[in-house]
């Protein structure tokens, strides 16, 4: 039986929350394990891809990974004509390429990185199960290990509220630099998307899990549109879809009998529970919930509250925002269904989302 190990940070999931996690500690100067239950970094891609500018300011060498620009958000309410946001920056980049690099970064820092191995089982002490038959007892455990998070569910902190998304790549032909939304009451729960990344795009929708049964038929419509439209081919490259949570930010700390628990990304509930966005949220929690955890282990006995805290203040007030728009518009549908009105008022390139 191979012995347990005992590093000073186990870090679960090797996405952008648990890469840049992992780094942060690792450059502290802790030892670190961190594992990903994945073959590889970013395989599959589960995700549109694109991110807003400003998160240019939170990972070096962003523009590697960009596959375009995006300079404005085209928003289809129903069968109106588009409403244009023209200033809406951003990246569509290459995600695959993105958690690599995230992932490459942790390991250049010193942590040690295993693909390919998932968390059996989570015992009350702390201790973990590896699938690789190793047994892990760390003084500190980060669970970025997504919307179903295991380490959330063993401090009692849990996602009740999803998406469910599924996305296909298809040819885009024409030249596109804005994110297209497409709004209806038949989408839901979501809303539906076509993001460029030059002479293709990425096609998908999400719904509230009860509609997941219709998500492959509306998201066939969509396309068949858009097809019939000129504006993409018929040919489909590749499929893709998950789950979003869409709650609103958990408890992001807890304990497991001494072992101090971190969690981040979609783990901690910091998806826009509007546009479903995570990748900025991942990884500026990730990088805080590393830099607390090393502060913990410095002595900083309140490290924890003040990575909640500084979630809080960098996060909490756009995602209360978006969850209460989000349960607005679900109410509409006890009332009749809602409007294009209601719709708009719910999505935020609309003044009426900003308004208090």
């Amino acid at each position: 039986m191979t012995a347990p190990i005992a590093p000073d940070v186990f870090v679960v999931g090797l996405g952008p929350a648990g890469a840049c996690a992992a780094a942060e500690a690792a450059k502290a100067g802790l030892s670190v394990l961190a594992i990903e239950r994945k073959a590889s970094a970013g395989k599959p891609v589960q995700c549109a891809e694109f991110i807003p500018s400003p998160m240019g300011m939170e990972v070096d060498n962003l523009a590697a990974n960009s596959v375009q620009p995006i300079t404005s958000m085209v928003t289809f309410v129903e069968q109106d004509p588009g409403d244009i946001v023209e200033q809406f920056p951003g990246l569509m980049i290459d995600r695959e390429q993105f958690d690599a690099q995230l992932a490459d970064a942790a390991a250049q820092a010193g942590a040690e990185c295993r693909f390919g191995v998932n968390l059996q089982a989570l015992n009350t002490n702390g201790s973990a199960q590896l699938s690789d038959g190793q047994v892990v007892r760390p003084q500190i455990l980060i669970g970025a290990d997504g919307p179903r998070s295991q380490v959330g569910q063993a401090i009692g902190q849990m996602n009740t509220e999803i998406a469910e998304t599924r996305q296909i790549t298809v040819p885009l032909h024409e030249d596109l630099s804005s994110t297209d939304i497409f709004l209806s009451a038949a989408f839901t729960g979501g809303y539906g998307w076509l993001f460029p990344k030059g002479n293709q795009a990425n096609l998908g929708m999400g719904l509230k899990p009860e509609m997941k049964h219709k998500l492959k038929p509306l998201l066939a419509e969509l396309h068949d549109t858009l097809v019939e439209a000129g504006r993409v081919g018929e040919t489909i490259s590749a499929h893709t879809g998950g789950a979003i949570p869409v709650g609103g930010m958990l408890k992001p700390y807890g304990q497991l009998d001494g072992v101090d628990v971190f969690l981040a990304g979609d783990a901690a509930g910091l998806t826009n529970p509007v546009t479903g966005a995570g990748i900025n949220a991942a990884v500026l929690s990730g990088r805080q919930a590393g830099q607390c955890a090393a502060e913990l282990v410095a002595g900083n006995a309140n490290a924890q509250q003040d990575y909640a805290e500084e979630l809080e203040d960098l996060l909490k007030s756009s995602l209360n925002r978006a969850l209460a728009r989000r349960r607005a518009l679900l109410q509409q549908y006890s009332d009749g269904g809602p409007s294009g009105r209601d719709l708009r008022a719910g999505w935020i390139a609309y003044p009426e989302y900003w308004a208090a």
